[in-house]
């Protein structure tokens, strides 16, 4: 993506370091609770207040589910990774330093493949995923003149994720993040939930002219939606074009994103890692995993999303388009294969129609109803039971529309909701014969007209059979008693 300046075209760099919340029990370095939503200060051991003497105690579930990660990001798997102290002072970091790890991550390089709007697919490399301890919580909206601290997430494992510099606009931005929030989701290893703050990213963004060097990035900390990310990076990235067109440079500094101003405001000149200090945590050991443990973790991988999109393909004869929507979520891909269903290892329905179903009027109806997919107030049963319907020629699809509609609002099966209403297509070849002649015998002007050569006119001859017959007519046979009528 360009964006035009007053001197001509400009090039948006941007890497996202994403704060990924480990799917376990309990915390990094202790056995403290890590469930959202407890109490202010409920869920703290004496090792997250950093009480003197208390030694951090690494949690084998939290490295198994980095290692996880890391193999669904196809990264390297460091065997031997070493935890650091990354020092710094906030009134929520109880130690004075993060535990965290620098040189020595415990995933190495990787790469994900995002699919854009336009069909285009580009890889987007890892530059590292490694394992940190979260902060504490700062609230300063209880009391007029003091803040609160809550150090429930403090020592809560962290994958923070870091990306290679290799996106080039907020869309491109916008559909890593989805691809890596659905890869964490399929794995479990972080349910995403970027409202709960349980994925967070903080988002790197820098200009050139096309060609140049990397310019001066900085860093928006903390964007939690997606939606957000977009917007940080463009109005960010429109600030540094009016300075550097200005005369100005850019200073390399933290900035926060301020939704309801529109706008990026300073909140720290960014630190180089030397202004850390970082060394080896001497309470912890280097962390050395056997080979058999990786070896375990990946053979219990699932179907991750790249896969089961080129089944979807193979298998089931779906666009790339429509495999990487239902792929998105594993819920929503679970969903459109209980529509389809199996009959001796083949598709029981047509994926196709249940696939533009799914995709098309179920997804519309619960974007509207503001549900997810595990809302549905049509289960995946029913509508394959409505498509069972349009199959063997009990409907036709308009009348199937009409159906699914009265399905959202009554929760009842297609098949009753079709013999409550008397809605079963007329395949009877004489009543719809019938039809055609009172509709030829109303409309001789525009039969002549046809015959005359327009030919646009048939469409006319077919909606009035279908209007006669309450849209109750097989389509296809209207349409071909239609043509020997006419045409005879």
């Amino acid at each position: 993506m360009l964006i035009e300046g007053r001197t001509g075209s400009w090039e948006i760099v941007v890497g996202l370091e994403v704060h990924a919340q480990v799917i376990s029990n309990a915390k990094l370095f202790s056995g403290s609770s890590t469930a959202f939503g407890g109490e202010p200060n409920t869920q703290v051991s004496l090792v997250d207040a950093a009480m003197p003497g208390m030694l951090p105690v690494i949690n084998e579930k939290c490295v198994e589910q980095a290692v996880r990660t890391g193999l669904g990001l196809n990264a390297q798997i460091n065997l031997v990774s070493v935890f650091d102290r990354k020092n710094y002072f906030y009134a929520d970091l109880p130690q004075g330093y993060q535990i965290s790890q620098f040189q020595q991550p415990i995933v190495g390089e990787g790469v994900v493949t995002v699919d854009m709007p336009d069909g285009s697919v580009k890889e987007i490399g890892i530059e590292r995923l490694h394992l940190e301890q979260d902060a504490g919580k700062s609230i300063h909206d209880q009391h007029p003149s003091q803040s609160y601290i809550d150090l429930n997430r403090s020592g809560v494992a962290l994958m923070e994720i870091v990306s290679k510099p290799d996106m080039r606009s907020p869309d491109e931005a916008a559909a890593y993040l989805t691809k890596l929030r659905a890869i964490v989701r399929y794995l479990g290893t972080c349910d995403g939930n970027m409202a709960e703050g349980s994925m967070r990213a903080d988002v790197n963004v820098s200009v050139r002219k096309p060609g140049d060097a990397f310019g001066t990035r900085c860093e928006i900390k903390n964007v939690n939606s997606i939606r957000f990310v977009k917007q940080a990076i463009e109005i960010e990235a429109r600030r540094q074009i009016e300075i550097i067109e200005d005369g100005g440079s850019i200073d390399q500094e933290t900035r926060l994103f301020d939704p309801n101003k529109g706008e990026t405001r300073p909140m720290r000149s960014k630190e180089e890692a030397h202004d850390y200090r970082y060394f080896p945590d001497p309470d912890l050991l280097p962390l050395v995993l056997p080979e058999s443990l990786v070896a375990e973790i990946k053979a219990s991988l699932p179907e991750l999303p790249d896969e089961k999109k080129a089944r979807f393909i193979d298998h089931y004869g779906l666009r790339p388009y429509d495999a990487a929507v239902l792929v998105a979520e594993q819920e929503k891909a679970a969903f459109f294969e209980e529509v389809v269903g199996t009959a001796d290892g083949k598709p029981k329905r047509d994926p196709k129609m249940c696939a533009n179903y799914v995709t098309g009027d179920l997804f519309a109806a619960l974007n509207k109803a503001g549900k997810e997919i595990t809302e549905s107030p049509i289960s995946a049963e029913q509508l394959g039971g409505l498509i069972d319907l349009i199959a063997d020629d009990t409907i036709s699809g308009r009348i199937a529309k009409q159906v699914f509609e009265d399905m959202l609002e009554s929760g009842k099966d297609a098949a009753i909701i079709v013999e409550e209403k008397g809605l079963k297509q007329v395949t009877d070849t004489g009543a719809i014969d019938a039809e055609i002649d009172k509709v030829i015998t109303a409309n001789q002007d525009k039969v002549e007209q046809y015959k005359g050569g327009k030919d646009k006119l048939f469409g006319f001859f077919v909606g009035q059979v279908m209007k006669a017959t309450g849209g109750k007519a097989n389509p296809a046979m209207v349409n071909e008693m239609l043509r020997k009528k006419l045409d005879g």
